[in-house]
């Protein structure tokens, strides 16, 4: 099989910014589980070349964000409950470990921020916009996971998150709720009192719960 050429400069811009929108999309659940999609449309939806095209489809598809079948059909995850359920353990494992290592560097600034966007993520909630729900459930978790300073283990969560974004968002708005995430006041409450293993408890709690909904 030839190599393909490699991108000019102006593509490989182009390739960035067309991977980091479907990325963003995928993670934030945008595009539905299962969805089909070609490397002549996206190149067409975002006005670039097909060698930019075909180069962030190939990264999307070694994080997980995107799967590539033997037939060459390039899709969004959908995953069994079985997956579902392992991904669940990774987070478990991983999710509450970065949340400790954030603790000592938790000052005022960072609390009151996760607190307004959990008042975002509420809002979404009452509003039952799916979309919006997700993209700011993980922007929480994120923010706080930064403050751990361990890239590698953010790096293999955001794995995690890509591959579940499409279906946490069609069983959020099959569930059709209107209830904000209990744990993450409780999250918030550890986070002010200094509690380490009530931290701890509340992000694993908060992870398995939210994800148990995915694979009933």
């Amino acid at each position: 099989m030839p190599t393909p050429p490699r991108p000019t400069l102006p593509d490989l811009a182009a390739h960035e910014r067309l991977y980091r929108t479907l990325r963003q999309q995928v993670m934030h659940g945008e595009l539905t589980p299962g969805l089909s999609l070609t490397l002549r449309g996206l190149a067409r939806q975002f006005g670039v070349s097909m060698t930019p095209a075909r180069e962030a489809v190939r990264r999307l598809v070694a994080e997980g964000a995107l799967t590539l079948s033997s037939s060459g059909r390039i899709s969004t995850p959908e995953l069994s409950p079985e997956r579902i359920e392992e991904l669940a353990a990774v987070r478990a494992l991983l999710e509450p470990e970065m949340a400790s290592r954030a603790l000592p560097r938790a000052h005022f600034a960072l609390i009151e921020r996760l607190a307004a966007i959990n008042a975002q993520n509420t809002e979404a909630a009452v509003r039952q916009d799916a979309v919006a729900y997700v993209r700011t459930n993980l922007e929480f978790h994120r923010t706080l996971y930064l403050r751990a300073q361990t890239p590698a283990m953010l790096a293999l969560t955001e794995t995690v998150w890509l591959q579940l974004g499409p279906t946490m968002r069609a069983v959020y708005a099959r569930l059709n709720r209107r209830d904000p995430p209990t744990h993450h006041r409780m999250i918030l409450a550890a986070l002010r009192a200094g509690d380490e293993p009530g931290l701890r408890l509340a992000v694993r709690t908060d992870v398995i719960q939210g994800l148990r909904h995915l694979s009933g």
